[in-house]
């Protein structure tokens, strides 16, 4: 049965009944036991041993109730019959049991509330009126039952008429309002449980939308104990909800130590207190966060903290590369004053140093001067012209190129090259398929020529230098042709790897350090971007990306 059901509720009735019956019967025994004779005993313990059978008949009837409501009706009727046969036998009108009507009518207005109590009413009304009819009838010799009680002991008839009207009228009276509280029960039951079933979907619909945030959400006490930890913030910072909650909050957020000892003191200050730290996911990755601590008003009064934070680590890599943008846009700038105010200018002072040393008599030493002067020039000049590469790169001949081509003719250049030592491996790794691009080609070989240059300087003592191209599938028409150039080097310390990019930030002696920067500038200007990943000590890999361009299928083709 399911609770709150009819036969649920008639069950604590029934065990009202069997309860009422055992007091009357303790009550019946010891009367019977002090005083002999004051009522009739085998007809009243016959009557409540009746209570007792209906009552096991009535629960074996419970798993009907609730398909057949009409028995209810039925339980109670035998319930006043049941008074009215204990009535009659203590009395009738004089009886100090009639009250008991009252307790099958307040029980049928709990269960059916005001239709439920009215109708007991009528029942016990007619039952007790029978009881005194019955009684009178006896007295007078008009009917023959066993009554204790004769004409001359009963009240008068008026005064019985009197009795009878009050009880009736006391018993619609309970009817009239059990039924009414029974009825606001029931509606004050139905508010409460819609207010519950709105609080509650309040409760999920608030759950669900913590849980959907995309910024991880905890709450601390007081002690700075985690007592929440939203499923953001589980992701965020790989920890499982059931291995943080209790453990204080500075250790599983990371926070700075300087941040968390002072932290208490500085929401006393500010209202919020801002912070972007760094955080060690459990798989080994750094993430940059931003973190906004508040204090938090707890239930009981006291004050604990809230922290909401993102994984920011994105965000700061494009705000970075915007200014790094930003940076390089500058300087493309000036580089064409640069270009105008000191290329033209050095070209007629290295002309007229050449034609003085052919035309003059020097000695040793002047000659070496003008030749430090020239070579001096030389570079210069050189170091301008990457300028203008980096400054203003120029699309010449653009067409579909397949990269695993350029990449190989760079490798075997690579291998001839003085750079190249014994030591060294140089290893082309590459797939059947073309990786077609859309570019210059000069542009191309000068961007796997830099990355290259670049990885074998970082390898001084030899190591294996491997050019990788494949094609990353990301849906059709969306598909990435991908450079890969790894080293096994002195690798790049983490905090020089977004600056590695900017002009003049070479960390080898030989060169102009612009080589990266003309090749991120290239990249850029065809849509693509470039990933550095680097561990000092262990080497440093180079991922260029560039939109692929499907391969062209002739509708012919010869056989070889």
């Amino acid at each position: 049965m399911k609770t709150g059901s009819l036969g649920e509720r008639l069950s604590t009735h029934i065990a009202v009944r069997l309860m009422l019956a055992t007091v009357f019967l303790g009550a019946a025994i010891v009367v019977q036991v002090r005083t002999p004779g004051a009522f009739p005993g085998n007809p009243l313990f016959l009557l409540i041993a009746l209570v007792y059978a209906v009552s096991l008949v009535s629960i074996a009837s419970l798993r009907l109730v609730d398909r057949f409501p009409r028995l209810v009706d039925v339980h109670f009727a035998i319930d006043a019959t049941l008074i009215a046969a204990c009535v009659f036998l203590t009395g009738g009108i004089t009886s100090l049991f009639s009250s008991l009507f009252g307790l099958p009518i307040l029980a049928a207005g709990t269960m059916q509330r005001r239709r439920g109590a009215l109708q007991a009413a009528c029942v016990s009304s007619a039952l007790f009126a029978a009881v005194v009819l019955a009684q009178y009838a006896a007295a007078a010799g008009l009917i023959g039952l066993p009554t204790s009680s004769s004409a001359a002991e009963l009240p008068d008839a008026i005064l019985a008429f009197y009795t009878v009207g009050l009880n009736i009228f006391g018993f619609f009276a309970v009817a009239l309002l059990g039924g009414s509280l029974a009825e606001r029960l029931r509606k004050a039951d139905v508010r409460l449980e819609q207010a519950s079933e709105k609080i509650a979907d309040l409760q999920a619909f608030n759950q669900y939308v913590i849980d959907n945030l995309v910024s991880g959400l905890a709450t601390a006490d007081e002690q700075n104990h985690l007592l929440t930890f939203n499923r953001s913030a589980v992701l965020i910072t790989g920890q499982p909800l059931g291995s943080v909650v209790g453990r204080p909050a500075h250790g599983v957020l990371q926070l700075p130590a300087q941040v968390a000892a002072t932290l208490e003191e500085d929401l006393m200050r500010m209202r919020i207190r801002r912070i972007d730290y760094e955080h060690r996911h459990p798989e080994g990755r750094i993430l940059e966060i931003g973190l906004s601590a508040t204090q938090l008003p707890l239930p009981d009064g006291r004050r604990g903290f809230m922290y909401t934070f993102q994984d920011v680590t994105d965000v700061k890599r494009l705000e970075r590369q915007a200014q790094l943008r930003q940076r390089m846009a500058a300087v493309g700038e000036m580089a064409a004053g640069i270009a105008h105010e000191i290329r033209n200018p050095l070209a007629s002072m290295s002309g007229s140093m050449q034609i003085l040393r052919q035309e003059l008599e020097l000695s040793p030493d002047q000659s070496k001067l003008l030749d430090i002067v020239l070579r001096e020039s030389e570079r210069l000049n050189e170091t301008i012209r990457s300028f203008l590469a980096y400054a203003r790169p120029q699309r010449l001949a653009v067409q579909h190129l397949d990269l695993r081509r350029v990449v190989r003719d760079a490798a075997t250049l690579l291998r001839n090259s003085p750079e190249v030592g014994e030591r060294h491996v140089v290893e082309v790794v590459d797939g059947p398929r073309p990786v077609m691009v859309e570019v210059d080609e000069n542009q191309m070989r000068q961007i796997v020529w830099n990355l290259a240059s670049n990885a074998l300087r970082a390898m001084p003592h030899g190591g294996r230098l491997t050019l990788s191209t494949l094609v990353e599938r990301q849906g059709e028409g969306t598909d990435t042709a991908m450079l890969l150039v790894r080293d096994e080097g002195v690798g790049i310390a983490r905090a020089d790897v977004e600056s590695i990019f900017q002009p003049f930030r070479g960390a080898f002696g030989k060169g102009t350090g612009l080589g990266l920067a003309i090749v991120h500038r290239i990249v850029s200007g065809y849509n693509g971007r470039i990933d550095v990943q680097s561990t000092p000590g262990q080497g440093t890999t180079f991922r260029v990306a560039f939109p692929a361009v499907r391969p062209v299928v002739l509708p012919f083709q010869a056989i070889s």
